[in-house]
């Protein structure tokens, strides 16, 4: 009897442990662009990024990321306008040249028009952030048609116009502006739930599936080979931001914040800026090789079938 009292106080100990390193970690992570010297690695790009109305989302972090490693002119759109003066405002504090604008992203006309806005600015386009996304929390039985598309049109149907519109500007050339050749990124987040089941509702994950968003990305990059125009996707894990912001609000008030995220390795959940790390690492010419991919970003979660914890370690 003592020995089990003792085993589940060691571990509970070691999962306390965890969670104060996780914070740590977390807030390290936070603090990084504050911290960080700019390299510079978006100098002279065009960007536009949709998705950036949320708080703690990752076009904010995106579009504060981007504008930290010299983005030329940022575009930023978001289908809820509450937030954007006070981004606009936050980010010109520091950085020149952005724009905000209210918009839907499965929006056709808003969609080529600011893509045709950038090339009239700036005569060209580089790096377009497809990030704008929506999930319900239906089971699949109460999952009703029109859910189903509104989550299609919002999260895949944005993604087909952006790489529709978005590479249309990018082929365009401007020598006086420094463009001599087509060329440019365009990046769509996706979601693990695109990589297994098991990570989202049903009308969410067919939407990030490879049959949609994670496709797109490589169809298109072969549909605009000799372009050097890239597409690629993001498929987050389990990311503190708005659209989750539910999720970890009830494991706090439980007491269980500790456990979230312990399926994948790292054991933790992650934060919107390492979902930006990622953009920017896709946008930048550090992955000028790197087309046609759906990259996890996901603590290792996507790396395995489900397996007890411990149990294979």
């Amino acid at each position: 009897m003592s020995r089990s009292y003792d085993k589940v106080k060691s571990q509970n100990k070691s999962a306390e442990e965890h969670y104060k390193t996780t914070t740590a970690r977390i807030q390290q992570i936070q603090s990084q662009l504050e911290n960080s010297v700019r390299s510079h690695k978006l100098k002279g790009k065009v960007c536009i990024i949709t998705g950036v109305g949320s708080l703690k989302g990752i076009g904010r972090a995106a579009a504060f990321r981007f504008a930290h490693e010299g983005a030329k002119h940022l575009y930023l759109l978001d289908f809820d306008p509450t937030n954007l003066p006070e981004l606009k405002s936050s980010i010109e504090a520091k950085y020149p040249d952005v724009d905000v604008q209210q918009a839907d992203a499965s929006d056709e006309q808003a969609i080529s028009g600011i893509c045709e806005r950038a090339l009239r600015d700036e005569g060209r386009l580089d790096v377009f952030f497809a990030n704008a996304g929506i999930a319900s929390t239906d089971p699949l039985a109460e999952t009703s048609a029109e859910t189903f598309m509104t989550v299609m049109k919002v999260n895949a149907l944005s993604c087909f116009l952006a790489v529709k519109h978005a590479s249309a500007a990018m082929l365009k050339t401007n020598a006086s502006r420094g463009k001599e050749a087509s060329g440019g990124s365009i990046i769509m987040t996706a979601s693990t739930a695109g990589i297994r089941s098991g990570a989202g509702t049903v009308d969410y994950s067919a939407t990030e599936t490879c049959s949609s968003v994670n496709s797109i990305a490589k169809t298109s990059a072969y549909q605009l080979q000799k372009t050097d125009i890239r597409v690629n996707t993001i498929c987050p894990g389990l990311i503190e931001t708005g659209m989750t912001g539910a999720t970890f609000e009830y494991a706090r008030q439980r007491g269980s914040a500790g456990k979230i995220g312990q399926l994948n390795p790292l054991g933790r959940y992650g934060v919107a800026e390492e979902i930006a790390n990622a953009a920017l690492f896709l946008a930048s010419d550090d992955s000028s090789y790197v087309n046609g991919q759906n990259i996890a970003v996901d603590g290792g979660l996507s790396a395995s079938h489900p397996v007890v914890p411990g149990r294979w370690a």
